[in-house]
């Protein structure tokens, strides 16, 4: 019986046309073809999914697609990532989660929302906030430099440079509804970022201060124990969150890998931003990956963590 592979995108463009042809002639011998989804009104029961396998790169930005995928989930897709702990997952869990594991992280503080939605009433809805906050006590924690963002979503949309005090304040009046974490700005002297898939990983040193396309520095290589070094940490925050593929950034200081940044399960895969050895192993990387869950000869890592899946 033929097994399909689906494959949801937004505006990339490098990686998916390579990528179902990759898996279509890798995947032959095994009775495996991919396409782009078609997705349109679709019914809660459908019996047998079209798809046995849907990597999802753009479900976070399309709310449709994401109620599609955790139906399909939940009658036995294996989606690539796992929908459900996606729409759960945010920064500040996962900085807790990392210093649980052994990871350094810099110290980080949740902060309310500076405005919330108009049916919230501010004298009965947030009984339970203190106001006004303690910029004070916060700044003792983080220290300054600083970093502002978002506790979700990610591309480096809203995020603000913190210096000083009265910049903290400034950037926090303009962040309307998000919910934001104020974070220590590790004043690096390395930077790596690594791409996580299916438990294999690739190291890049990383300089986010740097164009856009130019930022993975694929010319000069970080050294082999700071590579190993990264790749363990990035596979164990990975394995822990239950994630099929992910990036994970770190910036290193005095030789201390930080993680910075681990919510990532839409990763970069444009050719011309990793490069072409990049890209190559990414290609093959997800060709194997999504042709293993298609014949069943691998297990996503978060079936069995979910009471829906062990009913299934």
């Amino acid at each position: 019986m033929e097994a399909r592979v689906g494959l949801l995108v937004g505006v990339e463009n490098t990686f998916p046309e390579p990528f179902i042809s990759l898996v279509n002639r890798r995947g032959r011998a095994h009775g495996v073809v991919a396409e782009m989804c078609r997705l349109g009104g679709t019914r809660e029961l459908e019996g047998r999914q079209r798809y046995q396998v849907i990597v999802d790169r753009i479900s976070h930005e399309v709310p449709f697609y994401r109620a599609y995928l955790k139906s399909a989930a939940l009658q036995g897709s294996a989606v690539i990532n796992d929908p459900f702990w996606w729409e759960a997952d945010e920064k500040f869990f996962e900085c807790t989660l990392a210093r649980r594991l052994g990871v350094a992280v810099p110290r980080t503080v949740i902060l309310p929302n500076k405005e919330y939605i108009p049916y919230i009433e501010p004298e009965r809805s947030l009984r339970n906030l203190e106001y006004p906050l303690d910029w004070e006590g916060i700044l003792s924690y983080t220290g300054l430099p600083a970093v502002l963002k978002p506790n979700t979503g990610g591309g480096w949309r809203d995020v603000y440079m913190i210096d000083t005090p009265e910049e903290l304040i400034s950037a926090y009046d303009r962040t309307g509804t998000k919910t934001m974490i104020l974070q220590e700005r590790i004043q690096w002297q390395d930077y790596l970022r690594c791409i996580v898939i299916g438990g294999e990983v690739l190291v890049f040193r990383y300089d986010p201060h740097r164009p856009f396309l130019e930022r993975y520095v694929t010319d000069d290589p970080p050294p082999h124990a700071l590579s190993e070094l990264a790749a363990e940490q990035a596979r164990t925050l990975t394995d822990a969150l239950g994630y099929d593929v992910d990036t994970v950034e770190f910036a290193v200081r005095d030789g201390v890998l930080y993680a910075i940044d681990f919510l990532n399960p839409a990763p970069d895969f444009d050719r011309f931003s990793i490069k072409e050895a990049g890209f190559n192993w990414v290609l093959s990387k997800m060709t194997q990956l999504v042709i293993g869950y298609a014949t069943g000869e691998l297990d996503p890592p978060w079936r069995g963590a979910h009471r829906w899946w062990r009913f299934v």
